[in-house]
Order: structure tokens, then sequence, then C-alpha cells
């Protein structure tokens, strides 16, 4: 019945999800300088740091079933770490289960933060790209082909963005 399997999975896990914070960040960075390439870069690597994260969720499942079976519990219970540390009466062991769940659970919130903001970066920096096509697409295709000036009529408006008479 031991919990050391548990505690080095999870301690990984939270390493992955700080790998992941300080992409975040580096992606933020990349979006506001408008460096598709490095973004890029950036989520082929926060895509390979997703599955080592699965696979690190994987072994904690199975850590985490281990310990039960190890404190007579048969089932396949998926239990949080606050229901899981009820289990464990070494106040040691207990004390860092706790301990790492906090900073799990701290680290994934400063995630989750990290990834709306880059979410609504990315959304301004669209909504920029689609005003400015709408903008430059304002003219209709009569007023960007050549006309012979003699046949225009002299009461034409124009609609364009700048007033050359100005």
């Amino acid at each position: 019945m031991t919990l050391t399997p548990l505690l080095e999975a999870l301690e990984r896990l939270d390493e992955a999800h700080i790998q992941m914070l300080d992409l975040a960040v580096t992606k933020k960075q990349a979006i506001k300088e408008n460096k598709v390439e490095e973004l890029i870069k950036i989520l082929n690597k926060e895509s390979k740091l997703s599955k080592l994260i699965e696979q690190l969720e994987e072994e904690r499942a199975q850590a985490a079933y281990i310990f039960l079976q190890g404190v007579g519990i048969r089932s396949n219970l998926n239990l949080n770490l606050n229901e899981l540390s009820r289990l464990v009466f070494d106040l040691k062991d207990k004390q860092k289960l706790l301990d790492i769940q906090k900073r799990l659970s701290g680290t994934l919130q400063e995630l989750k933060e990290a990834n709306m903001l880059n979410q609504q970066l990315l959304q301004q920096a669209l909504s920029y790209i689609e005003f400015s096509i709408e903008s430059m697409s304002y003219y209709s295709e009569t007023e960007a082909t050549y006309h012979h000036p003699a046949g225009k009529t002299v009461g034409v408006q124009r609609s364009g963005l700048f007033d050359s008479r100005a």
C-alpha cells in the first residue's frame, strides 16, 4: 500500500503542465508580435506535450487503482485527490498528497487563465483581419475597373478611403 508511484505520477503531471504554461506565455508573445512561424512551432510542441500529459494521466489512474487495491478497495473507482486522501492514514503521505494536489490545482488554474487570454488575443486578431478585409473589399467591382474618363458622368460620388482633393 505505497503511495509513492501515485505521488511521482502527480509530480510529473505538474511538471508537464508547468511546461505547458511556459508555452502558453511564449504563445501569448508570439500572438502579440504576429509571429506565425513561431506560433506554429509552439502549437507543435503543445501537441507533443498534450500526448505526454495523456500518458501521464493514464499512469496516475493506474497508480491510484493500485493504491486503492492496496487499501482493500477492489472496484475501479475514479476518485479525486481529496477523496483519495481520506484513504491515506499516514500523516506524512497525506500531507504530500494534499500538497501536490494544491500545486497541481494552482498550475491548472494558471494554465486555464493563460489559455483564455490567448484565445481572446486570437479572437481580437481575427476580428481585426476580418475588419481589414471588409474595409478593403468595400468598393464595388465597377469602381475597381478602368473606365474611359469621357464615359463618366459629372455627378459621380466617390466612396473611397481617401479624398485626393483634400
